[in-house]
């Protein structure tokens, strides 16, 4: 009896602790919201490894004297309910979820959200609000 109770703890263990795989492996970019003016659209990018880290980064030029800024952060395991991306040098702190073809920019729950901001120049003179999503480009 103890062995198979032993047995059947070791089994939810390994369950539980089992990593949910990554809808695919490689680097794709994203741009959930269009950028305006000023310093430059910083242009987003995941990259998925092959032992299911999934790194954010992105590079931003500036418009007026080309200075390049750049990071890269690891967020962990793939998650496929919520990602926690925070980027230190633009103190930008967001919450993604994505697919195998698309990105979502969502709340601490995964709730996928909707925002003025995430519409495009055409879809802001018939929308308020737009989902915050974008297709993964590979590069």
């Amino acid at each position: 009896m103890k062995r198979i109770f032993s047995l059947v703890i070791l089994l939810i263990s390994v369950l539980s602790f089992a990593q949910t795989k990554a809808p695919f492996v490689g680097k794709r970019t994203f741009d959930i919201i269009e950028g305006y003016s000023g310093t430059g659209t910083p242009h987003y990018y995941l990259d998925v490894k092959k032992n299911g880290d999934v790194h954010f980064g992105f590079v931003q030029v500036n418009q007026a004297d080309r200075t390049e800024t750049t990071e890269e952060m690891n967020a962990g395991k793939y998650n496929p309910k919520v990602m926690n991306v925070r980027f230190k040098k633009m103190g930008e702190n967001f919450f993604v979820k994505f697919d195998k073809d698309n990105i979502y920019l969502t709340d601490e729950k995964g709730n996928i959200q909707k925002s003025e901001d995430c519409c495009s120049s055409q879809e802001s003179a018939t929308k308020e609000t737009c989902t915050c999503d974008s297709k993964l480009y590979k590069e």
